[in-house]
C-alpha cells in the first residue's frame, strides 16, 4: 500500500496521476475501515478524499496552511500526514486519533482545534493577516462545506478576507448537503452556480469581491490538480467552488446521505448496523426509548391542534427527532435554518413576539454559540420562546470541541431566563407543556441525558417563575439536592447513606437558575450538610449558587460536579471518579464531613 509509506505530503510529490488515484482509493478504504470499526463522520470524509490528495499534491503543507471547517472532512488529511495507523491499525491506534483537526495531536499539519462550524474562513483570515505583516509567502487555504456556509461567522470571514484583499483561497466543498438537506438563501445561489457550470449572472462570491473558479467534477483528481494549480500563490481573495458527492465511493452513504453523515460502527460489506460478533452472529439489540423520538412524536401530536406551535432546529433536525418523514409531516411547522444558531435564537424571539410558540432544540455544546443572542435578543425582550437543550452532561459527546458540560453555568448567568431540569420523562413533558403555554418569560429545559426514566408519582403541571424546589423525602442531618439527570444518582446516595444510619433529605430542585430560599432556610434547623449534584461544570454552576447562598451560615455545602476543564475523549467512569462523583465516593465524602 502507498499510504502505509506516506509520512508526509512530500511523499506524494513524485507520484504520477495513476499512482495518486491509487492513493485516493487506499485512503477511502482506510477511512471506511476506521469508521466501520470505530464510528465517526462517514459521508463528509468520503466525498473529500480526491480533493485532499490534490490539495496536498499541489500545495506544500506545512508551509502552506490548511484550515478545515468543523473538520469532519479531515480524515483523509490525517491519513496523508503521518497518521495512517489511526485508520489501519487496531482499536488503540484508532483511539489515539481524534475525529477533528487537532494541533495537540499533530501540531505540524493541524493548525487549529476545530469542531464547531463556520469558523474556517475567519481563522484563515487571521493567518492571512499574520502572513502579510510578517512578510512570508505561504498559501492560506480555508476548506468549508456541509452546511457551514449558512453560519454567520462564515459571512464575516468572507467579508474580512475581501477587505484584506491579499491572497487567500477558500475551497467551497459543495456536496449539495448540510448534515440534512440544505436550508438558506446561499444554497440557492450555489445550486444556480452548479446548474450553470459556475457561469450564472448572479455569483454570490464575486459580489463579495472574490476571484471565482468552478469545478463540476470535484471527485476527479486530475481536474482538481489543475484547478488548484491555477490558484496557487494567488495574491487575491479566491474561491474554488468544487461540486463533490457526499459519501462518494460507498453506495450506502451515497444512497442515504443524511443517515451517513455520522454513524456508529457498521458492517462494511453491506452498511448494516450493528457490527457482527466475532463468530459472525449479530449482537442482541435491546430496544430503548429515546427523548428525541418521544419529543418529536409529542410535538407532532400537539401541532395538529395548535398551528402556532413551531419546532425549530439549526442544522441538526434529528437531535429533535425530526427525521425526514417527520419533517414532511410537520410541514411549515418545522423550520430548519441551517447551521445558524444565532439566527435561531433571534428568530424564536421574533416568533414569540408575533404570537407563535416556538421550541428550539439545540445540543448543549452548540448553545455556547448563542450567548449574546439569548441575553440580548431573547431575554432582555422577555419573549416567551422555549429552548430545548439536549445532550447536556457527561454522557454526551466527549471530544474536546464538543464537550457538553458548560450549558448550566452559561445559561444560568443570563438574567431573565428560567432553566428547568426535569428528572423523569413525565416531568420533562409537564415542564415542556407549561413552558409553551406560559406567555411571560423565555424558558430553557435541560432534557435528561441519562436515558428515559419514568415515574408513577404525580408531577406538577404548573411551575411558575419563582424557583420552587420539591422535597422528595424529608430526613435530617444531610440533604442531597440532585438536579436533572443526576437526580437518580442522588436517590442512590440517599439509599447508601440509609445503610450507614443517615436518613438524608432528598430534594429535586427543578430550577437551575435560582435558589429556593424557603427550602434552603428550612434545612438550617436540623441539617449539618447540603450536598449538591449537577451533571456539568460546577464552576459557576448550580451548586456554587447554593453554596454562595449559605455563605457565612453554619451550613456546610459539598458541591458535586465536574471541575472546569477542557476534557478530550474522556472515559465517563474515569471522569466521574476523578471528580468524586461515583455514588460510593459521594457517600464516603459525606461521612468524612458529618462524622
Amino acid at each position: 500500500m502507498y499510504i502505509e509509506k506516506i509520512q508526509s505530503p512530500v511523499d506524494l510529490k513524485g507520484l504520477d496521476l495513476k499512482a495518486l488515484q491509487v492513493v485516493a482509493d487506499e485512503t477511502r478504504r482506510a477511512v471506511l475501515n476506521r469508521v466501520s470499526k470505530h464510528g465517526g463522520h462517514v459521508g463528509p470524509n468520503l466525498g473529500f478524499v480526491e480533493a485532499t490528495v490534490a490539495l496536498h499534491y499541489v500545495f506544500n503543507a506545512p508551509k502552506d496552511k490548511l484550515v478545515f471547517d468543523v473538520s469532519h472532512q479531515s480524515y483523509p488529511h490525517k491519513v496523508l500526514t503521518g497518521r495512517a495507523s489511526g485508520f489501519l491499525g487496531d482499536v488503540d491506534d484508532m483511539n489515539a486519533i481524534s475525529g477533528y483537526s487537532s494541533p495537540a495531536e499533530c501540531p505540524e499539519y493541524d493548525n487549529f482545534e476545530v469542531g464547531h462550524t463556520s469558523t474556517s474562513i475567519s481563522l484563515a483570515t487571521g493567518l492571512q493577516k499574520a502572513r502579510d505583516v510578517m512578510g512570508t509567502d505561504e498559501n492560506i487555504i480555508a476548506i468549508i462545506g456541509d452546511g457551514s456556509l449558512s453560519g454567520g461567522e462564515a459571512f464575516e470571514g468572507l467579508s474580512e478576507a475581501s477587505e484584506l484583499g491579499t491572497g487567500i483561497i477558500v475551497v467551497v466543498n459543495d456536496n449539495e448537503m448540510s448534515i440534512a438537506e440544505n436550508h438558506g438563501g446561499i444554497y440557492k445561489n450555489l445550486r444556480a452556480l452548479r446548474e450553470s457550470g459556475g457561469t450564472c449572472e448572479h455569483n454570490w462570491f464575486k459580489a463579495w469581491g472574490f476571484e471565482y473558479k468552478y469545478l463540476e467534477e470535484g471527485n476527479n483528481i486530475e481536474k482538481l490538480i489543475e484547478v488548484f494549480r491555477s490558484v496557487k500563490d494567488t495574491d487575491k481573495p479566491t474561491v474554488v467552488h468544487i461540486h463533490t458527492e457526499k459519501g462518494h465511493g460507498y453506495a450506502p452513504a451515497v444512497k442515504n446521505k443524511e443517515a451517513w453523515h455520522w454513524g456508529l460502527p457498521f458492517n462494511l460489506e453491506d452498511g448494516s448496523r450493528p457490527v457482527r460478533n466475532a463468530d459472525g452472529t449479530m449482537p442482541e439489540v435491546v430496544a430503548c426509548e429515546d427523548y428525541a423520538e418521544l419529543f418529536s412524536d409529542w410535538m407532532l401530536r400537539e401541532m395538529k391542534h395548535d398551528k402556532t406551535l413551531i419546532a425549530v432546529t439549526a442544522g441538526t433536525p434529528t437531535a429533535a427527532g425530526f427525521t425526514p418523514d417527520k419533517r414532511k409531516e410537520a410541514g411549515k411547522q418545522h423550520i430548519d435554518m441551517g447551521i445558524a444558531e444565532e439566527q435561531a435564537v433571534a428568530m424564536i424571539s421574533g416568533m414569540a413576539k408575533g404570537g407563535l410558540h416556538p421550541v428550539w432544540t439545540v445540543c448543549s455544546t452548540f448553545v455556547q454559540r448563542t450567548y449574546d443572542q439569548i441575553a440580548q435578543d431573547l431575554c432582555i425582550n422577555a419573549n416567551p420562546a422555549v429552548i430545548n437543550v439536549v445532550g447536556g452532561g457527561v454522557n454526551s459527546m466527549n471530544d474536546i470541541t464538543h464537550i457538553c458540560l458548560f450549558d448550566i453555568p452559561m445559561l444560568c448567568s443570563i438574567p431573565g431566563l428560567i432553566y428547568l431540569a426535569p428528572t423523569t420523562c413525565e416531568e420533562y413533558f409537564a415542564m415542556m407543556r407549561w413552558a409553551i403555554q406560559q406567555d411571560q418569560k423565555p424558558i430553557a429545559i435541560r432534557t435528561p441525558s441519562n436515558g428515559v426514566v419514568h415515574t408513577a408519582e404525580p408531577v406538577d403541571a404548573e411551575y411558575g417563575y419563582a424557583p420552587k424546589y420539591k422535597v422528595m423525602h424529608r430526613g435530617s442531618k444531610v440533604a442531597i439536592i440532585a438536579a436533572g439527570s443526576f437526580y437518580q444518582k442522588g436517590e442512590n446516595v440517599v439509599r447508601l447513606l440509609a445503610d450507614k444510619g443517615i436518613d438524608a433529605t432528598l430534594i429535586n430542585p427543578r430550577y437551575l437558575n435560582a435558589v429556593d430560599v424557603d427550602v434552603l432556610n428550612a434545612l438550617k434547623d436540623d441539617h449539618q450538610l447540603v450536598v449538591t449534584l449537577e451533571d456539568g461544570c460546577k464552576d459557576g454552576g448550580f451548586g456554587e449558587r447554593i453554596a454562595s447562598y449559605y455563605g457565612t451560615s453554619q451550613m456546610k455545602v459539598l458541591v458535586g460536579g465536574i471541575k472546569k476543564g477542557l476534557y478530550d475523549r474522556y472515559d465517563v467512569h474515569e471522569l466521574l471518579a476523578n471528580n468524586r462523583l461515583l455514588d460510593e465516593q459521594i457517600v464516603e465524602d459525606v461521612l468524612g464531613i458529618v462524622d
